[in-house]
């Protein structure tokens, strides 16, 4: 029987700190994500601009994430998370100096800067906690680990719009810059045995070829069916889930004039709406076998794509937040599920790679929805951009529904 929350956290020294670490840098995150936003939402082509933050965000990642993959299978993974933390803590106070400035020159660059960093951290998150929780706690260590990125979504939001609102922009990029700090002091204090979150002798002896240490990890997705398939989904779901980044700050400040409050409320309702995704699909998780695992991800990818829709048309704010919540209670539900798959079967030589893989091809597809979305945000009506983005994203169950029905997602064996 898997352990529970309660239980993992009670008796996993590890993976409290991880736990720790995540929720006051995630809350952190999102400070600056809501005082940048608000930065250049307000200037003129304002919904331009944030299309054009987040694509500097964007780019970065794809040289980061093959480049962090294949790091992550060479070096010590916790060491590696350590000084990405470090890095950004730094990163983070730069965007002090963007302030007064009449050019965005350094908004670009530190947002860059900000996420070329990034993946050396999340990739390397998912690829220790398979040894940060073993066996019958990884299932529950899944499931915090995701609903607790969400709910301090909601909770970080909320905080960064009420904090840029009330105390202005500086104290949001300080309290980044410390957040970054606590969570590699939170690493720093792992109990580990030496080459415990090392990754396997096999990958550290040979020369270092990063080009085709990456290669062989993308040939290893594509010779295993199902991580290729949540791979292939993720990039479905991004192709209107990048728009959906700019539109939260269009929606917040312009569709309904709520300014950055606003903009953190819309955020606050998705991440409730996550969190809630979250804790149902961790139960339904330890309930179903993988026929009805293949079903929650079809049905779970529709929903998410209709209520996106209906949050797009309409006009009572309050509604308009339960849509989006529904949204993304439907879209976690089908995060938490796959997730389990990938670290449950991945092997551990190329775990590194698959994350940092999967994650660079969804940004990849997040950018070419976000720059069509911020350029259409000039001259087409947000709400129809909103609706076609609801209904990519909701294709894509549609999709894996079809590709279970040809046999092709098959269960892998388990790997160590």
């Amino acid at each position: 029987m898997p352990a529970s929350i309660p239980q993992l956290l009670r008796r996993n020294h590890n993976y409290r700190l991880l736990w720790g670490g995540q929720i006051v840098s995630e809350v952190g995150d999102h400070f600056n994500n809501i005082a940048v936003f608000s930065l250049a939402i307000r200037q003129e082509h304002g919904g331009l601009l944030v299309g054009g933050i987040l694509i500097a965000r964007a780019v970065p990642m794809l040289v980061a994430g093959p480049l962090a993959g294949v790091l992550l299978d060479r070096l010590d993974r916790r060491k590696v998370m350590i000084g990405s933390d470090l890095v950004r803590a730094l990163i983070a106070l730069g965007f002090i100096l963007c302030l007064g400035q009449k050019s965005n020159s350094l908004l670009f660059l530190f947002s860059a800067l900000l996420m070329f960093a990034s993946p050396f951290f999340s990739s390397g998150r998912n690829s220790i906690l398979p040894v940060v929780a073993k066996d019958d706690e990884l299932q529950s260590a899944n499931a915090l680990t995701q609903i607790t990125a969400w709910a301090t979504t909601g909770i970080g939001a909320f905080l960064g719009g009420a904090s840029v609102a009330g105390f202005g922009y500086e104290w949001a990029f300080v309290l980044n810059s410390m957040s970054f700090l606590a969570s590699a002091l939170c690493l720093l204090f792992f109990r580990a045995k030496p080459g415990e979150f090392s990754p396997p002798v096999e990958n550290t002896k040979r020369d270092f070829h990063p080009h085709q240490e990456f290669v062989e990890g993308l040939r290893y997705i594509r010779s295993e069916p199902l991580l290729l398939a949540i791979a292939l989904i993720g990039v479905g779901w991004a192709t209107g889930g990048g728009a959906a980044q700019i539109l939260f700050s269009v929606f917040g400040e312009r569709v309904f004039g709520r300014g950055p409050s606003g903009i953190g409320t819309i955020w606050a309702a998705a991440g409730l709406g996550l969190v809630v995704g979250g804790v149902a699909a961790n139960w339904l998780n330890k309930r179903v076998e993988f026929e009805g695992y293949k079903r929650i991800v079809a049905i779970a990818y529709v929903v998410h794509g209709a209520m996106y829709v209906a949050f797009a048309l309409e006009r009572n704010f309050a509604l308009a937040l339960l849509f989006i919540g529904l949204s993304r209670a439907a879209g976690a539900m089908s995060s938490v599920v796959n997730y389990s798959k990938i670290l449950r079967y991945a092997d551990n030589q190329f775990r590194g790679r698959v994350f940092a893989t999967m994650e660079t091809m969804t940004w990849s597809t997040m950018m070419i929805s976000l720059f069509v979305a911020g350029i259409a945000t000039e001259t087409v009506d947000p709400r129809l951009i909103a609706g076609v983005a609801g209904i990519l994203s909701g294709s894509t169950g549609l999709v894996w529904a079809w590709a279970n029905y040809q046999g092709w997602l098959r269960l892998p064996n388990p790997k160590g």
